[in-house]
C-alpha cells in the first residue's frame, strides 16, 4: 500500500479495514464501481474483453451442503483489470450468467472472447454482436 498512499502512521490494522468495509453499502458500492469501470473503458479504450467462469476452491460448505461459489468475470487483458463479475446461480450455469454480465457492462465496440462451448449456447448474433 505504501506505493499507492502516504501512510505516516503505517498500514491500517485488519480491524480498521473490517470496520470500513462493514460501513459500505454494497448496492451503492456496486453502482460506483460500475460507473468507475465504465469511465475506464471509455478513457483507456479497452479493446479486448475476455469472459470466463471460475469455481472458487474451498468456498463450499459440507455441513450446510452449499455448493462452491461460481462466478463469471469480464477481464481486460491489456489493462489487467476485472471490468465486471457476477455470481452464477446455484441452480444455473455460465450460459445464463454471461448475458446478465454483458447487459450490465457497456462494452460495445470491444472484441469479446469466450469459451467455444458457451458461445454456441448464447444467441450472440441477436443481442451482442454487430
Amino acid at each position: 500500500m505504501k506505493t499507492f498512499l502516504e501512510l505516516p502512521l503505517g498500514i491500517p490494522s485488519p480491524d480498521t479495514f473490517r470496520r470500513v468495509f462493514e460501513r459500505i453499502n454494497p448496492k451503492e458500492f456496486e453502482q460506483c464501481f460500475r460507473q468507475w469501470v465504465q469511465s475506464l473503458v471509455e478513457k483507456l479504450g479497452v479493446e479486448v474483453v475476455a469472459i470466463d467462469g471460475k469455481t472458487h476452491r474451498g468456498s463450499y460448505n459440507r455441513e450446510s451442503k452449499l455448493k462452491a461459489l461460481h462466478t463469471v468475470s469480464a477481464w481486460s487483458s491489456e489493462y489487467r483489470l476485472v471490468l465486471g463479475q457476477t455470481k452464477v446461480s446455484s441452480k444455473s450455469n455460465e450460459i445464463t450468467a454471461i448475458p446478465a454480465l454483458l447487459d450490465i457492462l457497456d462494452i460495445s465496440g470491444c472484441i469479446i472472447t469466450i469459451d467455444a462451448f458457451v458461445f454456441t449456447e448464447i444467441d450472440c448474433r441477436e443481442n451482442y454482436c454487430s
